[in-house]
């Protein structure tokens, strides 16, 4: 784009869409930022429903972290420190007036599609270090253990959203 000015198109979402739909996690993410060193980090996550983010949190160095929903409606579930759900949000479009969340650094939490597909504009401070940038909740299910991953995720979902 001329002088870096970036749009969020109708085409640019529904490329993310397909990408996100082909995916073997079933998410991808668009950087807006040119760089993992830039101070702040502002991105499209474009989930579908059943990918799994697992609980994470910021915490070293601090790094909050923002959600606003573009399109669909997602779950964001913050936790106690021995995995026990401390609340959760339902964001998006239909129905509420949730359209987006600011997190606190350290805090653990999840985020989960629950439509088809949803788009997420996020932002959190950089720079991304793959060795800092999260830490992995040891209660959970690593993402790697598909099996484990969706029996948790539906758990999860039933346990808080349905209520």
């Amino acid at each position: 784009m001329a002088d870096g000015v970036q749009l969020i198109s109708d085409s640019l979402i529904a490329d993310l869409r397909a990408r996100a739909e082909s995916s073997t996690r079933g998410r991808i993410n668009h950087n807006f930022h040119a760089s993992p060193q830039d101070a702040v980090h502002r991105f499209l996550n474009v989930l579908t429903r059943g990918t799994y983010v697992q609980p994470h949190r910021h915490a070293t160095p601090p790094k909050h972290e923002s959600f606003i929903v573009l399109e669909g409606r997602v779950a964001v579930i913050v936790f106690e420190d021995d995995g026990r759900v401390r609340d959760w949000w339902a964001l998006g479009s239909a129905r509420g007036d949730h359209r987006g969340i600011d997190l606190p650094a350290g805090l653990w939490h999840t985020i989960a599609a629950l439509s088809e597909e949803a788009v997420c504009y996020e932002v959190k401070p950089g720079p991304w270090d793959p060795a800092t940038d999260k830490e992995f909740a040891p209660w959970a299910p690593p993402e790697s253990d598909a099996e484990a991953a969706r029996a948790y995720l539906h758990a999860l979902l039933e346990s808080t959203c349905s209520s």
